[in-house]
This record gives structure tokens, C-alpha cells and sequence, in this order.
């Protein structure tokens, strides 16, 4: 015993590892905003950038990614998902097919949501932490709901973003669908995530206060998630007229209703907006609130074209659960707008995503010294010039099939050569299988 013991002290007496020396050499930077295309090596140390240079060679205590002829970009930000989706690829069918989406939620999403448990949860937040540094996104908005565990669930899907090395902005999706316990267990796991997080301050972590949508919500649980979120200086996470079974409240507009309960302001943020009309818009640009949009689950659930816009720039990029590729959903937005006539600037939203995530973090995110080091290396050999003038196009057209081949977050790697570096994917995507198929079961059973 007495030697087990030493042996702890030891290491716990050891001194921590110096912070990792990075050196992405020979690349092609590129950033979107403002448009700029150079080539050199950039220099990492303590989690940020710490130089940029030309072809010196760097220290030989330096970790050297050789980056010849691949671009490195900022990390990619995918502004609203549901990670606890991530094991509903190839599920089977409810019994009955829905045909509208209320009967969408009621019959799938609420059904998986309610068969979650910790082990479902922390499995889906891995694979899907996992599947967003395959895509180059660097950090994850996440929405979750499972109110079979609710209490600690935050924790878990944190504690799976740091696993893999993501950043995240975390909330969990209150509701009075299951009554009003259910509504005050999610109440109070947002306050208590919220107040870890101003307790320990971890870096790579924020919170914000989520609710489903408001036909899913009283006026006592509206009110207190504004308590929760006044009190945290944080703002409320909500789906907003996804459909059109959720444009009105009460009689009259589900935005008046939201902002008469002060969910909305300058950092509440609104997923979808689809049947947002004019006077609510007009509301939502007074507060301020962000609209994220999602176009291939609107489609995918046929809620109809929200026409983004309308929404300037409020206006985001998110996945809602299908995947996190962003890059494909900026792809989509930008299809779906040429096909609607709607004059969407898709790479400008997609831009907006970075800038949201370092107004939550409070730091820079680029490509430049001081700027926190959250970046991706994509293989792509443009057939074309690129350059600044025509980024627009190598983004839209090129860049969505572009491989990843490696992910940095906070200075940190999160993936080399193609592969999670914290996780052993083989393991983890072996345990999903499994976890899959028993809360496929319980599904089953409800």
C-alpha cells in the first residue's frame, strides 16, 4: 500500500506538461472574412497563433504538420444540432408514418428523446463530437433533450466534447410535453449546467438556456427560463415557427408571446423561423435575437422555405441534427435560395457562425497572432485560381467535399491524418452499434 501510494504522490508531484508547440508548414490560408488567400507557416503555442512565417524551419521541440499544398482554414462552426440524433441513422419507421410534423415530433424525435439514457447519451455525444471534427467543425451549438435522465445529461455531452477536444455551447431543451415535473427537471439542469460553468470556467465551454418552441410551453416555465437565463447573463435556445403549427400562441403571435416573456434579445438564439412573417420580423431585428437557419431538415421535414434572407445579418447556419457538416448546409442553403429566388449570401451565414462562436468565447477566432487556435487542414487542390475575389465558389463548390485531414481546437489536435486522436473510433463506433440497438428497443416499447 505504502508503495502505491508513493507512486501517486510522485506523479501527482510531477509538474505539467508544457503547453503544445504546433507548426503547420508550407499551407495555403485561407479566410473568408475579410477574403484572404496567403501561404506560409503558421506557428502554435499555448492554444493560440503564435506567429505567422514564411520558410524558416521551426524548433526542433516543435510538432511539424507538413501542410504543402493543402488549405488551412478557421474551424468551421455549426450553430444549432441536436447531438443526441447521432443514433437515429437507420432507425426503423414508427409503426404509423406521419404525415404531418406534429406527428414528426410525436412519433420520432419524441419517442427517441424520451428512450435516451446515460449511456445512449454520452454514446451519441461521442459519435457526434466524433462526426463534426470529420467535417472540420471545430464547435458544436448543441440542443439536448432527454427527459428520462435529465438531471446531469449537460455533463455528459460536455464531458463527450471534451473527450473528443470540441468546443461547445451546451443547453438543455425544457419542455411541458411531459408535464410540469419534466419542465421544472429541465429548469433546473439548466441552471445548474450554468452555474458550473461560472463556477469552474472551463474554456472550451458555454451554456445557454433552451426550451423546445412554445407550443410546448406554459407561461410558469417561459418565465423561469427567463429567470434562469437574466440571472446567468445568457440567452434562451429555442425552435422558433419551424412549422406552422408553431406561429401562434395563445391567439397571437408565438414571437409577441416570446418576447413578452423575455426570451428573446441580443443573445437569445431562434432555430428555423420558417413562418416568421413580416411583424414578427420586424420584432425579432428590435431584439436582436439571431435566427439559425437549417434548410435541409426543413426539407427534409417539409415545414416549407423559411426565405433566410429576410434575416440579414441575424442570420446563422445550422445542421439540426442532421450531421454537423456545415459545409454541406451552407452547399444546401445556397441551392434551395437559387431555387427560391431568394438572394441569400450562404458563405456570408456560414461566416456569421464563426463570429458568434467567438463572441460567446471572447476570443479571436482567424488566422491571425493572438487568434485562438481553432483551425481545420482540408485537402483541396483547387483546379482553379483561388483567390479572394472568387472565394465564394471554392467554398460553396469545392470545399464541401474537400477531405479532412487534420483538426486543431485550442491549440490542441483533435484529429491527425484523417483520425480522432483522443478517441479510439473502432471502439467507440463498436459501442454505438450496440447502444443503438437497445435504444432503438425502448423505442419500440413506448
Amino acid at each position: 500500500m505504502a508503495a502505491k501510494q508513493g507512486a501517486r504522490a510522485s506523479k501527482s508531484a510531477e509538474a505539467p506538461a508544457p503547453p503544445r508547440r504546433l507548426a503547420l508548414t508550407g499551407a495555403t490560408l485561407v479566410e473568408i472574412d475579410p477574403p484572404r488567400v496567403r501561404r506560409g507557416t503558421v506557428f502554435i503555442e499555448g492554444g493560440a497563433i503564435a506567429a505567422l512565417g514564411g520558410a524558416a524551419a521551426p524548433a526542433p521541440d516543435v510538432d511539424v504538420l507538413d501542410c504543402t499544398g493543402l488549405v488551412v482554414m478557421p474551424g468551421f462552426v455549426c450553430a444549432h444540432t441536436h447531438l443526441y440524433s447521432s443514433l437515429a441513422r437507420g432507425m426503423p419507421a414508427p409503426r404509423e408514418a406521419p404525415v404531418n410534423f406534429p406527428q414528426i415530433l410525436e412519433r420520432v424525435w419524441w419517442k427517441l428523446d424520451r428512450a435516451l439514457d446515460a449511456e445512449a447519451v454520452e454514446v451519441s455525444a461521442l459519435v457526434g463530437a466524433v462526426e463534426a471534427a470529420r467535417a472540420g467543425v471545430t464547435t458544436l451549438v448543441d440542443h439536448h433533450a432527454s427527459p428520462s435522465c435529465a438531471e446531469g445529461s449537460l455533463d455528459r455531452v460536455a464531458g463527450a466534447l471534451g473527450e473528443v477536444g470540441l468546443r461547445g455551447v451546451l443547453c438543455y431543451e425544457t419542455s411541458d410535453r411531459g408535464g410540469p415535473d419534466a419542465a421544472r427537471a429541465g429548469v433546473r439542469e439548466n441552471d445548474r449546467f450554468l452555474t458550473r460553468l461560472a463556477t469552474e470556467r472551463p474554456p472550451l465551454l458555454r451554456g445557454l438556456v433552451g426550451a423546445h418552441a412554445a407550443f410546448t410551453l406554459s407561461d410558469a416555465t417561459a418565465e423561469a427560463l427567463a429567470d434562469v437565463a437574466m440571472r446567468h447573463a445568457t440567452g434562451v435556445h429555442i425552435h422558433v415557427a419551424e412549422d406552422a403549427s408553431d406561429s401562434l400562441k395563445d391567439g397571437g403571435s408565438t414571437v409577441a408571446w416570446l418576447k413578452q416573456r423575455g426570451l428573446l434579445g441580443p443573445r437569445a438564439l431562434l432555430a428555423h423561423g420558417v413562418h416568421v412573417d413580416d411583424r414578427d420580423l420586424a420584432r425579432l431585428r428590435e431584439t436582436g435575437a439571431r435566427v439559425v437557419h437549417n434548410p435541409r431538415s426543413n426539407a427534409n421535414n417539409a415545414v416549407g422555405y423559411a426565405r433566410p434572407s429576410r434575416f440579414g445579418d441575424q442570420l446563422l447556419l445550422g445542421t439540426d441534427g442532421i450531421g454537423a457538416d456545415v459545409r454541406a448546409e451552407a452547399h444546401a442553403a445556397f441551392l434551395h435560395a437559387r431555387e427560391r429566388r431568394d438572394p441569400l449570401d450562404a458563405v456570408a451565414a456560414l461566416e456569421r457562425n464563426r463570429a458568434y462562436a467567438a463572441w460567446h468565447f471572447g476570443v479571436p477566432l482567424g488566422i491571425d497572432p493572438g487568434a485562438a487556435a481553432d483551425l481545420v487542414v482540408l485537402d483541396y487542390r483547387a483546379p482553379t485560381p483561388l483567390e479572394p475575389g472568387n472565394l465564394g465558389g471554392h467554398v460553396l463548390f469545392g470545399l464541401p467535399g474537400a477531405p479532412v485531414v487534420h483538426v486543431i481546437v485550442g491549440g490542441e489536435l483533435v484529429l491527425r491524418d484523417g483520425r480522432a486522436v483522443n478517441v479510439d473510433e473502432e471502439r467507440l463506433y463498436a459501442r454505438a452499434r450496440e447502444t443503438a440497438a437497445r435504444l432503438w428497443a425502448r423505442m419500440a416499447a413506448l
